[in-house]
């Protein structure tokens, strides 16, 4: 059978093609389990190892999920880890008052506006998102030094649910279940495609371009939130960040939305996105078991996201920064 025989025959099996990027993915899972099991078989990858992987991932995957609206517009949004900083202090503080109550509203509500004022401002102010919410991010992390006076916050004992199974697991498959059901069944997943593939057309088929753009801002900031319920508890202290620092809790779930952008041709991106931070997990665990330095870990790792990713894309002609 040659190449030409074999994309038509795709073509005509609904259940492979519709299924080939989940299988391509899990393809990928098994490689790297496989080769750092060879690698280092005492270290890395038992059944509960993988559980732990998979925690960790979860968290991350969420905010990928939230990362995708702006991403697939073309948008960027690095003040998700600002956000994360300050709706997790948040979080400590609501519950201590309200009970888990607190943990959980104190959060997504803080992460939602900030999201819509991210979404306000990039719209009022016409310039970049990146540099947008670069500006943003400095005042959410003074915000985050005035809210704890640069004291370490400590989340109860009583309430680190979500920081473990099963509770973590149902709050993030709630969030992939919300952020799927919007991407394909709502007015915002069909918008939100249609302006990333080309917003002049969309703008002339009559969608509100602006609110869609701030409606996937208030959407990555609500997932951030959902995030940072995950981050709090499951690390259970936060600490203010100043002059930047949190601007690297944003790559993780942005290489996760990565593979969601790489595969959404198959028509399952929320799942390519879990399934793409657990190999990313696995990657970064693999490298921890075999002991090897963190400059290599990240190296190696940016280079396997480039990798998948170049492999799966194809560029698109004059696409510019928004």
């Amino acid at each position: 059978m040659n190449l030409k025989e074999f994309q038509q025959k795709l073509k005509t099996n609904k259940f492979l093609s519709n299924y080939l990027g989940i299988i391509l993915l899990l393809l990928l899972v098994l490689v790297f389990w496989a080769v750092f099991k060879i690698i280092t078989p005492g270290n890395f990858g038992s059944p509960d190892k993988l559980l732990s992987y998979l925690q960790s991932s979860l968290i991350y995957a969420v905010g990928g999920c939230g990362l995708y609206f702006i991403c697939v517009m073309g948008l960027w949004d690095f003040s998700v880890g600002a956000n994360i900083v300050l709706s997790s202090v948040l979080a400590c503080y609501f519950s201590q008052q309200l009970g888990f109550g607190g943990l959980i509203l104190a959060p997504i509500l803080c992460g939602t506006l900030l999201g819509l004022l991210n979404g306000i401002v990039y719209i009022k102010l016409n310039i970049p998102s990146m540099i947008v919410t670069v500006g943003l991010s400095l005042i959410y992390e003074s915000l985050s030094v005035f809210a704890t006076q640069g004291q370490e916050q400590i989340l109860s004992p009583a309430y680190r649910a979500f920081g473990s199974y099963p509770a973590n697991l149902i709050l993030a498959l709630c969030a992939f279940f919300l952020a799927g059901l919007l991407i394909k069944y709502t007015k915002v997943g069909t918008y939100t495609y249609a302006i990333g593939s080309n917003e002049f057309v969309a703008k002339n088929m009559g969608v509100n371009v602006n609110k869609y753009k701030v409606v996937a801002f208030v959407l990555c900031g609500f997932f951030a939130g959902v995030m940072s319920i995950l981050t709090i508890s499951y690390g259970t202290s936060m600490t203010s960040a100043s002059s930047m620092a949190s601007m690297s809790r944003n790559f993780t779930p942005l290489m996760g939305t990565f593979f969601g952008l790489a595969f959404r041709r198959y028509g399952k991106p929320i799942t390519a996105i879990v399934i793409g931070e657990f190999i990313i997990s696995l990657i970064f665990n693999g490298f921890v078991a075999f002991g090897a330095p963190t400059t290599i870990q990240n190296v190696v790792t940016g280079a396997a996201l480039l990798l998948i990713v170049t492999s799966t894309t194809k560029p698109v002609k004059g696409a510019v920064v928004k």
